[in-house]
């Protein structure tokens, strides 16, 4: 069994039905099962008559949108392999891609995204040609020779189709679940990306799994806004609701996610824990604003939440009182709150970075739960999750079906299961050092209990993982910004927060230089340091170096504490070769940390 099979089986079983909502004109229109194949198979048979070859590998930067599933089923069919790139990235960060996994296509969704095809064309010998969904673009982009639209692939595609649709067919029917599905490509920590070889069967036993966890059906409408390049989308916003029958609804963007859960109604949403704290802090701050008896009467009632999730977290069986209370405030408030979530919601699943308890709590006290799971692009990528009777707050969850875990004499956690990656693409060195006698390590550390329940206790390495799920290596801008004339040491913060902060050691003879010039007056290093003037200046140097070096935002500084002594080895805050002990840092500092959070 391959992905492509399980595609066209449900659509000959499910046909008319809807397969996918997309907003159109204003509203949502539906295409079917039916037309989502057709699709298929003409974008298929227009990357055939182009001269794809069996294991070859074709680029995919575009934003979610039918045609992202178009392209990359079509792939698949062709007995091929995708790179799926983030939108949101830069051109030299598409060019590395595209040359390391030999592309030898790209699609890309608009004209902004082709302008980054075409800058880099030139740069990429194995890349022949883009195809582009949008078709409303300006003349001098549609003029070069390498780029054709969509509907002209596909239009070659129904050519091909008329001798060659058996032919196609043929190719994807023989896919074994071993073959190469995917590369997907993670953030580099230490150095350049690295591709990640999923197969088939590294998705279909995920999803299979995951599917044994959860019920999911025909019934179900998933409202799909987390980018499809991301691996935890991939599987669990669409991979896993074709293998189910369900309904994927493509959100407009991630600012109109709660207009659009109202008009699509969705009964499954994935998403990061930076989504459910803003719904969370809507909602308190809704009920604040509220007055008199309705004040008292949604207090209360997420008083009664409260009282719900403490029995499930310290595994009691509410009263009969608590009970019919938590009746009453689900009629009188948390069905008001689940109108405002589109009034069909069964559950979320959240992953991508940890979940705040207090959130995971609330939700659950309210009737819609989070399921909080735990994975990487390596393991295709669920290893645990929360599910219906399985959730214990604090962790990730019971260790998925087939999946093994163990714990490592230094805390890492190495997983084991049909889910684990082949290793790194043109990669042996990495590949050898994370993938050992069939254990992968995952650099994160954690505990098992009794139970089989997985709980993330720290991350091994220094990558920080904003709460929008945005993995940051922090090496890179520390550097840059240390290479400015008034910044002597650097050190970013920000794992499982809104976004990066940094404490920075200023270089003191400079700062001095600055304020004599301008006539700043001060009396010592901290009164220079708590002037605004100078916070100023800094905070425009700490700009000036993010724009120079088109830093994406999620990575930039927004926020620094000014320290007045540097880092030092007899305050143990740095190693004999000078790197920074950031726990030890963190903690020391971590007042001055969280200030910078409060508002």
């Amino acid at each position: 069994m391959n992905l492509v099979q399980i595609f066209f089986e449900q659509a000959r079983r499910l046909q008319n039905k809807p397969g996918m909502l997309v907003k159109r004109g204003g509203e949502f229109v539906e295409i079917s099962w039916s037309e989502w194949a057709a699709n298929v198979e003409t974008v298929a048979g227009g990357l055939m008559s182009e001269g794809l070859q069996a294991g070859g590998k074709v680029a995919l930067l575009a934003e979610n949108r039918p045609e992202w599933a178009y392209a990359d089923l079509a792939i698949l069919a062709c007995a091929c392999a995708d790179s799926p790139i983030y939108p949101t990235n830069l051109a030299h960060q598409v060019e590395y891609i595209v040359k390391d996994s030999s592309a030898a296509f790209l699609f890309v969704s608009s004209a902004e995204q082709l302008e980054k095809g075409l800058a880099i064309i030139d740069n990429c010998p194995n890349l022949k040609k883009i195809f582009v969904f949008d078709e409303d673009l300006p003349a001098d982009l549609l003029k070069h020779d390498n780029v054709m639209t969509l509907s002209k692939l596909m239009e070659q595609g129904r050519e091909w189709l008329k001798e060659g649709a058996e032919r196609l067919e043929a190719i994807w029917q023989n896919i074994d679940a071993d073959d190469l599905a995917t590369l997907i490509y993670t953030s580099g920590t230490t150095g350049d990306p690295k591709g990640v070889m999923l197969t088939h069967n590294n998705f279909i036993s995920n999803v299979i799994a995951s599917s044994n966890c959860v019920r999911v059906d025909t019934s179900d409408t998933f409202l799909s806004h987390l980018p499809l390049s991301h691996v935890f989308e991939r599987m669990s916003g669409y991979y896993l609701p074709i293998y189910n029958g369900s309904v994927i609804a493509y959100a407009e963007s991630i600012d109109m996610v709660s207009q659009n859960m109202t008009e699509v109604h969705p009964t499954i949403m994935i998403s990061v824990p930076r989504l459910f704290e803003k719904i969370y802090d809507r909602i308190y701050d809704g009920a604040q604003q509220s007055t008199g008896i309705k004040k008292r009467l949604v207090f209360w009632a997420f008083g009664v939440a409260d009282k719900v999730s403490a029995c499930k977290r310290e595994g009691l069986k509410p009263s009969g009182l608590l009970l019919w209370q938590y009746g009453l405030a689900k009629k009188l408030v948390f069905t008001k709150l689940g109108d405002k979530l589109g009034g069909s919601l069964r559950f979320f699943i959240s992953g991508g970075a940890p979940l705040p308890q207090k959130v995971a709590e609330f939700f659950y006290g309210t009737g819609y739960p989070i399921y909080e799971g735990y994975g990487l692009t390596e393991t295709a990528p669920v290893l645990a999750v929360n599910y219906p009777d399985h959730i214990k707050f604090g962790t990730v969850g019971p260790v998925l079906e087939g999946v093994e875990i163990k714990i490592a004499e230094d805390g890492e956690i190495l997983a084991k299961g049909p889910n684990i990656a082949l290793g790194y693409y043109n990669n042996q060195a990495a590949t050898d050092e994370a993938f050992v006698d069939g254990w992968f390590y995952t650099g994160d550390v954690g505990e098992l209990d009794s139970n089989n329940y997985l709980k993330i206790t720290d991350r091994k390495k220094d990558i920080i993982v904003t709460a929008g799920g945005k993995n940051i290596a922090p090496q890179h801008l520390e550097n840059l910004l240390k290479m400015d004339k008034y910044i002597g040491e650097a050190m970013l913060y920000g794992d499982r927060m809104k976004f990066i902060s940094a404490l920075l050691v200023p270089d003191f003879a400079k700062v001095e230089e600055y304020a004599l010039k301008n006539d700043i007056l001060f009396t010592d290093i901290k009164g220079l340091l708590e002037n605004p003037e100078i916070r100023a200046m800094l905070g425009r140097r700490i700009e000036k170096v993010q724009q120079e070096n088109s830093i994406p935002g999620y990575e930039q500084v927004k926020k620094f504490v000014l320290l007045s002594s540097e880092f030092t080895m007899d305050n143990d805050e740095v190693t004999p070769t000078l790197k920074l002990k950031r726990k030890i840092v963190t903690a020391k500092f971590q007042q001055e940390l969280d200030a910078l959070y409060e508002n």
